[in-house]
This record gives C-alpha cells, sequence and structure tokens, in this order.
C-alpha cells in the first residue's frame, strides 16, 4: 500500500488511538491522529481532501464522531468516513449510516474485520474520485430490532441502506426470526412510509384464495363473488406488499407474479381489464429458494426477479449475545402491555435462558418470557418458572422426590456461597420483591440480606428499602 493514502483518526482515549494508529500504519498508510472532535472538524474546514479516509469515534467531549462525519460530508464529501463506538446499537448504526457514514464498527473491533472495512473504503474512495461523483448512500433508519451482535448489526446496515430504493428485498431465515419485522422496518424508514404497509401469508391461503386476495376479482367471477373486491396489489399501491413464506407459492400464481412483476399491472379475476399498480415488494421465505429452483418447485425467472437484494437473519443460536437485550425487551413490553412493573429475571434463570437452542427462534423467546411472568409468584422470573423445555429440572415441578424450586437450585451442585445467592433470590420472588417479608421469612433482619445481596451483585450499595 502506498504510503500517500492518508487516514486521519479521531478518538479521545489514547489506548483506542494508539491501537488504531499501529494497526493503520501497519497495513502501510500515513496516518494523523488527533485526540478530540474538534481538531477533527478543523481539518475537514480546508476542504482539500487530503484526506483518503477518516476513522473517527462517536463519542468523544468534544465534538462527536457525528459532527466529524457532518463536516467531511459538506467539506470533502469524497472522503468515507468510519466511525467507531463502544455503544453499538441499532440507533447508532442507522444514524450514522443516515448521515452518509461508510461503515460502523462496535468495540471491541475486530482487528482483521477492521482492516478489511478500511481497505473497502479506501477502493470506495478511489473510485469515487476516478467517476468524480459520490454515490448515495440510503437515508433511513432501524430501531425496532433488538440486538447488538455483529451479525446483527450487519443486518441493520443493509436494511438501512435498501429502505430508501424501490428494490425487491428477499428476507431468509428461519420461522420466528422476525422476517416480518425487518420488512415492515424497510417500509417504515422509505419514502413510502405513509403508504400502507400490506402482510400477506401466502402459506395460510390456497391458491385460488390467494390469487383473489392478491388481485382482487370481479362480480360474478366465482360462484360467491356478488360483488367486485380489490386485491391487495391495488390496497398496497404507492405503498409496500410483504409476501410471508413466497416458497409456498403455487405454480399458478408463481407464473401470475411474475408477470404483474413484469408488467407493472394486476388483472382481477373475472376481469378483462387490466390496471397499473406502483408497489414495492418484500418477501420472506424460511426455504432455501435456490434449492427449490433445482428441484423445479420454484421458478428461477421469479427467483431472480424477488431475489434483487437478499437479507438473511440469522437464527436466535447463532447471536446467543443477544439474548440478554431480548429479555429484557420483553420483559418490559410485557409489563407495558399488562400495566405493571417490569420483571426482573434472576441470574440462573437468565442463564438458562440463554445456554437453550431455541428452535422456534425470537418469537419462541418472547413466548417464553410471557409464560414466565405469567406463571411468576413475585416480581422476579425463577428457574421454576420457565418453559419445561427450557428451564429442565428447575422447571418439571418434581425433579428426584426434589420440589421445583429447590430442584433448580441444587441440581448443578453449587457452592455455598451461589447456593445462598439462589436461596434468597427464590425467598424474593415468593414475597414479590419485598426485601422486607424476605428477611422476616429468612430469619435475619434487613441489614444483613442487604449485604448479601450486594456480595453477590444482585443490588446496588444504594438501592432503596421496599
Amino acid at each position: 500500500m502506498s504510503a500517500t493514502t492518508r487516514v486521519l483518526v479521531a478518538e479521545d482515549d489514547r489506548v483506542a488511538r494508539d491501537l488504531l494508529c499501529e494497526i493503520l500504519r501497519g497495513e502501510g498508510y500515513d496516518v494523523e491522529a488527533v485526540d478530540d472532535g474538534e481538531q477533527a472538524i478543523e481539518r475537514a474546514q480546508a476542504g482539500d481532501g487530503r484526506y483518503d479516509l477518516v476513522v473517527s469515534d462517536v463519542r468523544m467531549e468534544r465534538s462527536s464522531g457525528l459532527d466529524v462525519l457532518a463536516a467531511f460530508t459538506a467539506k470533502a464529501p469524497a472522503t468515507p468516513v468510519i466511525l467507531i463506538t463502544a455503544f453499538g446499537d441499532v440507533t447508532g448504526a442507522m444514524e450514522a449510516i443516515q448521515r452518509g457514514a461508510y461503515d460502523y464498527v462496535s468495540k471491541p473491533f475486530n482487528i482483521e474485520e477492521l482492516r478489511l472495512t478500511v481497505a473497502r473504503a479506501i477502493e470506495r474512495r478511489r473510485l469515487v474520485v476516478e467517476q468524480k461523483t459520490v454515490p448515495a448512500d440510503g437515508k433511513t433508519q432501524l430501531q425496532d430490532i433488538v440486538g447488538k451482535s455483529t451479525v446483527m448489526l450487519e443486518v441493520y446496515k443493509l436494511v438501512a441502506r435498501v429502505a430508501g430504493s424501490t428494490a425487491t428485498v428477499l428476507v431468509e431465515g428461519e420461522s420466528g426470526t422476525g422476517k416480518e419485522l425487518v420488512a415492515r422496518s424497510i417500509h417504515t424508514h422509505s419514502p413510502r412510509a405513509n403508504a400502507p404497509f400490506v402482510p400477506v401469508n401466502c402459506t395460510a391461503l390456497t391458491e385460488s384464495l390467494l390469487e383473489s386476495e392478491l388481485f382482487g376479482h370481479a362480480r360474478g367471477a366465482f360462484t360467491g363473488a356478488v360483488s367486485a373486491k380489490r386485491g391487495l396489489f391495488e390496497t398496497a399501491n404507492g405503498g409496500t406488499l410483504f409476501l410471508d413464506e413466497i416458497g409456498d407459492m403455487g405454480p399458478k400464481m408463481q407464473a401470475q407474479l411474475l408477470r404483474t412483476l413484469q408488467d407493472g399491472e394486476v388483472r382481477p379475476v373475472g376481469g378483462t381489464e387490466s390496471i397499473r399498480v406502483d408497489v414495492r415488494l418484500v418477501c420472506a421465505t424460511n426455504k432455501d429458494l435456490e434449492a427449490e429452483v433445482k428441484t423445479g418447485r420454484f421458478r428461477e425467472d421469479l427467483y431472480f426477479r424477488i431475489n434483487v437484494v437478499t437479507i438473511r437473519l440469522p437464527p436466535l443460536r447463532e447471536r446467543r449475545e443477544d439474548i440478554p437485550s431480548l429479555v429484557a425487551h420483553f420483559l418490559s413490553k410485557t409489563a407495558r402491555r399488562e400495566r405493571r412493573e417490569a420483571a426482573a429475571m434472576s441470574q440462573e434463570a437468565l442463564r438458562l435462558l440463554s445456554g437453550y437452542a431455541w428452535p422456534g427462534n425470537v418469537r419462541e423467546l418472547e413466548n417464553a418470557i410471557e409464560r414466565a411472568v405469567a406463571v411468576a409468584k413475585g416480581n422476579v422470573v425463577l428457574p421454576s418458572d420457565l418453559p419445561p423445555e427450557v428451564g429442565g429440572s428447575a422447571a418439571l415441578g418434581v425433579a428426584g422426590g426434589i420440589p421445583a424450586g429447590d430442584a433448580g437450585i441444587v441440581a448443578d451442585r453449587p457452592t455455598l456461597g451461589e447456593l445462598e445467592r439462589r436461596y434468597i433470590q427464590l425467598v424474593l420472588g415468593e414475597c414479590g420483591g419485598n426485601k422486607k417479608k424476605a428477611a422476616e421469612k429468612l430469619g435475619i433482619d434487613r441489614r444483613t440480606l442487604y449485604r448479601a445481596l450486594e456480595r453477590s451483585g444482585d443490588i446496588p450499595p444504594d438501592d432503596e428499602d421496599r
């Protein structure tokens, strides 16, 4: 790599700044480092395109990375900006991309991934300079999907980039991974947001009913058609039509859908005139459509039509690090719906949730949380409150003659310290989280209970008594 490739690093943490400089210089780049956003903005004001890339932390005391991004976007738009932060989340990723960042990397970053991202950004810079144009980035936000894992961050960034276009999107993933949520996010953050979002489950309807639902029918088209009916393509005109489980669509409907996509027109069943429609199509499937094409069960030409952009949603077992965030989200969601205080999840219950394979994915996790909150005796979810398949012996009722709650405490032969912590959590749960009642039941005073909770990290020192 030529030494003339110039990179500006803006990072107020000295250790992180030194590490970034070491990595980038190791790749042969000419690196200049500043320790706050103000200095980086001053460099941008020159507007002379002296840098081939900017790598900036998001959260800095004097001007944020977003301010740095705005300055370079205004004064040196051909210079790509990569933002780095320890606070990786959906909102941050989407805001960065919405404002024109080349990419968004969460700390602690993978060094090899950072090297590749930097190399791609510099290559884009070279192409932009050659073409004398700046490619437009998709401008959207995505805030409704929970998860901070690397694989989900890539999903967020791809959704943000495609939302502003009219490209047909295929969302792949197992049942329960949240494919419709992604489709809704694409619509909500697109220029079509004020028009209808119309979901259709292709599995739930027979082929004849699906034809009538999608394209509508004329009066008298078949027995029972006493009046004309508008189809869902017409209903979604100007907006987004979401075809869920399109892999289950029959051959006749596949042919009609292909014709509609090619012509931009629908013809109601029994009708004689076609109707022009302007619809953005998002499809979803839990099947391997490429394999379905090879076996002849899905049309190859339709597959290429709907597979313009593919978004793959990983199963929950491939992003277990997101489970604590999802659990907190569902506890809060349940509390809002039930108009009650959010329940707490005991550490042992969270451990069981994080270790389970979740064949039903996020949907199964949400159902498990709702069930656990409903059956919990107090406002703390314990292992015995979890579904049997998740909690094991702790949730079965009786295990080897031991009551369910006790089985959850001793089944894995904990240390005495851990046993004390679990038993206190069990009693707290039975008392609805009331520490005064729990202390009385344990035969200790509240001060002793607080010390035990502080030792286990289950309560901060300044927590108020209830």
